[in-house]
């Protein structure tokens, strides 16, 4: 591929960029008061308004001619066909196929996989309605008779762990009369919390890893397996309270998991997106399978719409472009999503892992060095506590840092007309974002307010807004398991555009490998195991080992 920093549409939004200086957002709502309109896109109920972007129509036929320059369209089609395109590992990216609603055969090496995504659904749908019917009973000890199961905890760590447990919480309002609990954590105050209310009769953990070789995740799937057989003081009790995501049938066999109770899954499902598969089992016993099937089918509008959609009306290919325009072109290096949501609270911390393990990378696909920023930083919180913490820097801060708003227009709980409340703020943040406050309007103000020109003229420069900070808004009618597979679907291929444009792969992630090696060279030295062998440290991380193996030995 080309380098697009090259070519004359790159150069050419360069230019554009300029024109900005004259420009403010505020006026050209005034002169366009169709612009809400024309900025706008929708998808059934969700709908997209980035009429609030630092964008003309010059700007966005720029944008798009740079992602039909990039090759974004036939990247799509070569992931939707089941084409290799994660390079490095030379897989298939095919979390889409996981979510197939259609009679479309998906094919790998000219294979049709959907007969085997069907079959894993299957088995979890007469999992999931044993256990959420109460006739899958936990193991009975001596004197005592087997109970239906209340909990489940999910033991796993990064995709195994985020995707589940913030789909759970945002969709709460579905869940019955099971119980979900998430450890990641190797700390051992994650699992110890975690189990202290939990009743071992009534627990179920699932151990989600592929290769059943996570360290985090085998470390407190063997801790919670010894909290488990205090209680019931036989290893046939596993069996009936531990079951497994996994690929390796003879390491979850050796742990007493009946292979019969593994749900697997392919290496063309990447950690992060994988809570479409046997990953997303804690929320199918949450919810239920139908409200999973529902998450799945609303991912699958948003596949549909991202296939067929032109690049000017698609909304990951119009949010893809937005992002890289900011980070390219007015060195905006962080992002921040926006819920006005609080049972999507785990959102922003499931897209950091989304957005920055895909696209932080510092090589293209054929191992050059990247020209441009890549992978934003990307951090939120649910609004309206972000507006009592960090919204002062978006507002007058001298970073620009774009933002996604999201809303429902109607709430699950409405308590004395608080959803009001939680929408006027979701709306005027915005637009006090967009509009700004000039000088002559702070002065009006003050002086309304009865200030004398010496107080005027010390507070002025400290109350004016600039504006012009750009922001989407996405609305929807109602948080159900259809919306959220949409917005999750969205931001995924979103991700995947901007891959693209920049030509990295978004699908591998040896940065975090050199870490997972010094960790296994270090923890022997930590613990004076007869294995150990001191390593060439640098002097700051030979000390700390030092003082650490100390403390290690007097606790």
């Amino acid at each position: 591929m080309s380098d697009l920093t090259l070519s004359p549409t790159w150069h050419a939004l360069k230019e554009e960029r300029k024109a900005w200086k004259a420009l403010h957002l505020r006026t050209l709502f005034a002169r366009d008061r169709k612009r809400a309109e024309r900025f706008s896109l929708q998808l059934d109920d969700l709908l997209l308004d980035y009429s609030k972007n630092l964008i003309r129509p010059q700007t966005l036929k720029l944008l798009v001619k740079l992602a039909r320059e990039a090759g974004v369209e036939s990247l799509r089609d070569a992931m939707f066909g089941g084409e290799k395109i994660n390079l490095t590992e030379g897989r298939a990216v095919l979390h889409t196929a996981l979510r197939n609603r259609s009679d479309r055969p998906v094919l790998v090496d000219g294979a049709d996989v959907m007969p085997g995504v069907r079959e894993v659904l299957g088995r979890m749908g007469a999992f999931v309605g044993k256990v959420r019917t109460g006739k899958w009973k936990g193991f009975a000890p001596r004197g005592q008779g087997a109970k239906a199961i209340t909990d489940v905890v999910n033991i796993g760590i990064g995709g195994s762990d985020l995707g589940p447990a913030m789909a759970c919480l945002a969709l709460r309002p579905y869940g019955g009369n099971i119980r979900a609990h998430f450890v990641s954590n190797v700390d051992p105050s994650h699992l110890v919390d975690t189990l202290e209310d939990l009743n071992p009769a009534t627990t179920l953990f699932i151990v989600a890893s592929k290769t059943f070789t996570t360290q985090e995740t085998l470390l407190n799937a063997q801790a919670a397996r010894t909290w488990l057989l205090d209680w019931a003081g036989d290893a046939k009790a596993v069996a009936r309270h531990f079951v497994a995501v996994s690929t390796n049938e003879a390491a979850v066999g050796e742990f007493g998991i009946d292979p019969a109770n593994m749900f697997g899954f392919w290496d063309w499902v990447g950690g992060r997106y994988s809570l479409w598969s046997a990953i997303g089992l804690p929320i199918a016993l949450y919810v239920g399978m139908d409200a999973f099937e529902e998450l799945l089918a609303g991912a699958f509008d948003m596949d549909e719409h991202f296939r067929a959609a032109p690049l000017e009306a698609n909304m990951p290919v119009l949010l893809a472009l937005l992002g890289l325009w900011y980070n390219n072109f007015w060195d905006a290096d962080s992002y921040a999503v926006l819920p006005y949501e609080q049972r999507l609270a785990r959102f922003p911390a499931y897209l950091q892992q989304l957005d920055m393990e895909s696209n932080g990378k510092g090589v293209t696909r054929d191992g050059r060095p990247v020209k441009v920023s890549t992978g934003p930083i990307v951090f939120g919180e649910p609004g309206t506590n972000g507006q009592h913490a960090f919204y002062q820097l978006i507002h007058q801060g001298t970073k620009l840092i774009p933002c996604d708003f999201i809303a429902a227009a109607e709430s699950h709980n409405d308590l004395n007309g608080q959803h009001a409340v939680l929408l006027s703020n979701f709306l005027a943040q915005p637009e006090a974002l967009m509009r700004g406050k000039t000088a002559a309007e702070v002065e009006t103000e003050l002086a309304m307010a009865g200030l004398g020109k010496r107080e005027i003229k010390a507070l002025l420069p400290h109350k004016v807004f600039p504006g012009n900070r750009p922001t989407n808004t996405l609305l929807y009618r109602r948080l159900t398991p259809r919306t959220l597979g949409r917005l999750i679907a969205l931001y995924e291929h979103k991700v995947f555009v901007q891959s693209a444009l920049w030509n990295v792969n978004a699908y591998d992630q040896w940065g975090v490998e050199l870490g997972k090696q010094l960790a296994k060279a270090i923890l022997p030295e930590l613990t004076g195991a007869a294995t150990a062998r001191p390593g060439a440290h640098d002097a700051s991380t030979a000390a700390l080992i030092a003082t650490l193996s100390a403390a290690l030995r007097s606790s």
